[in-house]
């Protein structure tokens, strides 16, 4: 019934922060036009947790190795904008797009949906 999922990240440089998911990340791409860069991402999943607060959505990239991860994104010049920490569900960090935007990025230690207790 389903494809894929689409996730959009809503920013005020796009065009940096295309080139960052890029050349930095390394995600494959394809030009839906006019530098309209859409990135192929790995696998995903979806979580639904209860809130009190307003409903709101997030978006976190999973690695099997958070510390080899960030080493790699700093070599190629990311800035780490929240050191690892541990959060019981899995370990937590944070790095900054060129247009300031936080993104988050953790090492699950919990079962996911592609098997195992990491993607």
């Amino acid at each position: 019934m389903f494809s894929g999922a689409h996730v959009i990240l809503y920013t005020r440089d796009a065009e940096a922060d295309r080139a960052f998911l890029r050349d930095v990340f390394g995600f494959e791409h394809v030009d839906a036009g006019g530098g309209w860069l859409i990135f192929k991402l790995p696998p995903a999943e979806v979580a639904v947790h209860p809130t009190k607060d307003e409903p709101k959505h997030e978006v976190y990239l999973m690695c099997e190795d958070l510390t080899e991860t960030l080493t790699t994104l700093e070599d190629r010049g990311a800035e780490i904008s929240r050191a690892i920490t541990d959060q019981g569900w899995g370990l937590l960090a944070a790095v900054r797009l060129p247009s300031g935007t936080e993104l988050p990025l953790y090492e699950p230690r919990h079962p996911t949906a592609h098997g195992g207790l990491s993607p």
